[in-house]
């Protein structure tokens, strides 16, 4: 088995946020995707939404600086780029369902080889379902990509043939970003972008269990 290092948090949030092109209007959904906020590219004007109804969201904010008026959807506290909105819930939705934002980052339980989405309920017994506004983000947004550790805790791939878990959208996802390689979600099937150093294409097939087209 080879060695290789697997992306960090920040390294994964940091190659999301180098394919998001100039002008585009973004939502950053709950969990890692919010890091993405922080590594948008010097000199970029890219807008990014958050489906609690902002508009022009910035980075974190640096420690003691937090207001917790100001927070994302996973009620994080953010800050507000110059010339940011506030508005309504309903016209955050409006904008989501209209087609109106460019692209959407969601995490994921699973993600089919052709991009089907699963990322709102396990079935775990005792576990509230929050789907939230991922339907209509999954189906509203121009692009869906996803960002997620490639492997459970236990090892097992969340890239699968079928998803296993309730799906939240068919074949909407184009692209994944894990922590080993970058994927992308066709009709037919799984193609590869880009993986970490030292992970041969053998070994990513092997971790997948799917084939990979190059």
């Amino acid at each position: 088995m080879s060695h290789y290092t697997k992306r960090s948090k920040d390294e994964l949030a940091q190659r999301v946020a180098q394919d998001i092109f100039e002008g585009a209007y973004v939502n950053l959904g709950i969990g890692q995707p919010t890091l993405v906020a922080n590594h948008i590219p010097a000199g970029l004007e890219i807008v990014l939404h958050s489906e609690n109804g902002i508009l022009g969201m910035g980075p974190a904010p640096a420690p003691e600086l937090e207001d917790y008026d100001l927070i994302n959807a996973g009620k994080q506290p953010v800050t507000l780029l110059a010339g940011g909105a506030y508005f309504h819930h309903a016209d955050s939705f409006a904008m989501m369902r209209g087609g109106h934002l460019d692209i959407c980052v969601l995490g994921a339980f699973q993600v089919s080889a052709t991009g089907d989405l699963a990322n709102w309920s396990t079935g775990e017994p005792g576990s509230i379902p929050a789907v939230g506004g991922a339907m209509d983000l999954a189906v509203g947004a121009k692009q869906t990509w996803v960002m997620m550790d490639l492997l459970t805790k236990k090892g097992e791939s969340k890239v699968v043939a079928q998803c296993t878990y309730p799906l939240t959208g068919l074949g909407c996802v184009k692209r994944i970003y894990s922590d080993l390689a970058t994927l992308a979600c066709t009709p037919q099937g799984l193609q590869l972008i880009d993986k970490v150093e030292g992970l041969s294409h053998a070994e990513l097939e092997q971790l997948v269990g799917l084939p990979i087209q190059i």
